[in-house]
C-alpha cells in the first residue's frame, strides 16, 4: 500500500486527532507513525499513513475537508535512502541564546549527517534566573565519517556556545 505523509496544524482543541483518524480509517488506511504536539496554542504534527492505492486521491481530498479544524497537507512518502550509517543521540543543555540550533545543525549538515528527530525546549533556570535551552537530537551519521571527528566538531561548537553536550552511540 502507498504511504502518505500528512502535515497537520490547527488551533488546539479537543477532537483534532479523532477527526483525522476518522478520515484515515474511513478510507481503509492505517495510521503508522506520528509526532504531534501542542505548541503556543496550536496543535501540529506529522503523520505517516498507508492507504489502499485506489483510495489515495480520496484520502487527499478527504483531508482537505478538515479545513476549519486542521490544515492538512498530504505528500507521497519519499523512498528511504540506503547506505550504512550510525545513529547518535545528542543532548544539549545550556543558557538560552540565539543560534544554538543553527550552530549544531550546521556542523551536522556539513558532515553529511541527517537529523532524524529533534526536540527542543526552554525553561527557567533553577536558582540562577534566566532561561535554559535543552535539546535532544537523534542523528544518522554516515559510517564513512570518522565518529571521533564528528564528536570533536560538536564539542568545539558546544564550548563556543557554552552549553553542555552529551553524545550517545545508538548502535
Amino acid at each position: 500500500m502507498p504511504q502518505l505523509v500528512l502535515t497537520v496544524i490547527g488551533d488546539d482543541r479537543a477532537g483534532l486527532v479523532a477527526a483525522l483518524a476518522d478520515v484515515v480509517s474511513g478510507l481503509g488506511g492505517n495510521w503508522e507513525r506520528s509526532e504531534m504536539a501542542q505548541l503556543a496554542g496550536k496543535f501540529a504534527g506529522i503523520v505517516v499513513v498507508t492507504v489502499p492505492a485506489e483510495n489515495v486521491d480520496a484520502m487527499v481530498a478527504a483531508t482537505e475537508t478538515l479545513d476549519g479544524l486542521l490544515k492538512v497537507t498530504a505528500y507521497p512518502a519519499a523512498p528511504t535512502e540506503g547506505g550504512d550509517s550510525k545513529v547518535l543521540t545528542i543532548d544539549i543543555l545550556g543558557s538560552d541564546r540565539p543560534g544554538i540550533v543553527h550552530e549544531i545543525a550546521s556542523v551536522l549538515g556539513s558532515r553529511g549527517s541527517s537529523i532524524e528527530s529533534m526536540t527542543t525546549a526552554t525553561r527557567e533556570a533553577p536558582m540562577g534566573g534566566g532561561m535554559l535551552f535543552e535539546a535532544r537530537v537523534v542523528v544518522r551519521v554516515p559510517t564513512t565519517d570518522n565518529f571521533a571527528d564528528v564528536r570533536a566538531d560538536l564539542e568545539r561548537v558546544a564550548a563556543e556556545l557554552m552549553v553542555d553536550l552529551a553524545i550517545e552511540d545508538g548502535n
